[in-house]
């Protein structure tokens, strides 16, 4: 009877296991729907962000991060700003035609033409494509485990020779839709880079000189 018994309570647990992991790859297809809900949906966006990047370690020594924070403004197709204020001032602005960098400390502005450099970025999964068809033309996208009580999705590039490992995605989805939530980008060095939002809010009305930059008088201007 005691053989009966445990042969029972093995298959039961056996068939509640295969019943999980049945069910998970479902709910994580759900993060492949929810950014192409938070693509399709989300025309712009403005949130508060903060960025760790971690070097790989050295010699045995731990790795460190060193933390950023700032603003950070879209609105599709392909226009966004970052603004850094800690602990170093710099833009990142997107015109929809060029991608300014400006570094307050330097004086120095940076300009280079969006088509050849945002297709394959993380600016892209946010701000540039208009549908998830669009974007798997340049990263191969896998949806992943819910993690930090978000949804995951992680994108490959397709083009090994870029400068990107992976990126991986983090959405929540809110009372008024998919927000994203956290970008997690692991570069071709090992570097780790970990931005997380905060007080998202989904299609806000931005005025249009939002995404327009103008070189300050007296800055250094390299264009590549």
């Amino acid at each position: 009877m005691r053989s009966l018994l445990l042969s029972s309570f093995r298959l039961r647990r056996a068939g509640a296991l295969l019943a999980l992991a049945l069910c998970q790859p479902a709910a994580w297809a759900g993060a492949l729907e929810s950014l192409e809900a938070f693509i399709q949906a989300t025309r712009s966006g403005r949130a508060a962000f903060t960025q760790v990047v971690t070097a790989p370690p050295k010699d045995g020594q731990a790795a460190r991060g060193k933390q950023s924070s700032g603003s950070f403004e879209f609105q599709r197709p392909g226009r966004f700003r970052f603004v850094y204020r800690k602990p170093f001032e710099q833009s990142i602005v997107a015109d929809g035609q060029t991608l300014w960098m400006y570094d307050v400390d330097l004086n120095q502005v940076t300009a280079r033409k969006q088509s050849q450099v945002l297709d394959a970025s993380p600016a892209a999964l946010v701000a540039s494509a208009p549908d998830l068809k669009t974007l798997e033309r340049d990263f191969s996208l896998q949806a992943a485990p819910d993690k930090d009580g978000l949804q995951w999705v992680l994108a490959t590039p397709r083009n090994k020779d870029g400068q990107l490992q992976h990126i991986r995605v983090g959405l929540r989805t809110g009372d008024k839709g998919v927000e994203l939530a956290a970008l997690e980008i692991l570069d071709s060095f090992g570097q780790r880079s970990e931005l997380r939002f905060t007080a998202f809010e989904l299609n806000p009305q931005l005025p249009a000189q939002t995404f327009q930059f103008k070189p300050p008088a007296g800055a250094d201007l390299l264009r590549q």
